[in-house]
């Protein structure tokens, strides 16, 4: 990976191919993610997601969020989107790139450098994954 200390521990598998940690409820089996902490997390298994997915829906984050943005500076248009993995979840996400995206494309986990001392989770195109 790259290093960096994740912008929060717990979202996903510290690996070569890294995955995020969903959380499948005991009682049903559904899944969500993240995986809930604290009391509420006795109720779920921690399970890795899946890679890769398809694009949902995404907006491009136009203008810098209120405090306590603490993002790269100076601030830069961003995706965000929803990416469905399949049979689990739909997770909301940073996208990579803010062109060429379509609904229903191929997506794929990466972990980027988000302000050059913490890492975040993003999807990326897969062709350009």
């Amino acid at each position: 990976m790259t290093g960096l200390k994740p912008l929060s521990d717990g979202l996903w598998i510290d690996e070569p191919e890294p995955r995020l940690i969903g959380g499948q409820r005991k009682s049903d089996g559904k899944i969500i993610f993240p995986m809930p902490t604290g009391d509420a997390a006795s109720a779920y298994d921690a399970v890795p997601l899946s890679r890769t997915g398809k694009l949902w829906s995404w907006t491009i984050q136009g203008f810098e969020p209120k405090a306590p943005y603490a993002g790269p500076q100076p601030f830069r248009p961003f995706g965000v989107g929803y990416v469905e993995l399949p049979g689990q979840v739909i997770v909301e996400s940073r996208l990579t790139s803010i062109t060429g995206l379509r609904i229903g494309m191929d997506m794929e986990l990466v972990i980027e450098d988000f302000d050059g001392e913490r890492a975040c989770f993003a999807f990326a195109p897969k062709e350009s994954a």
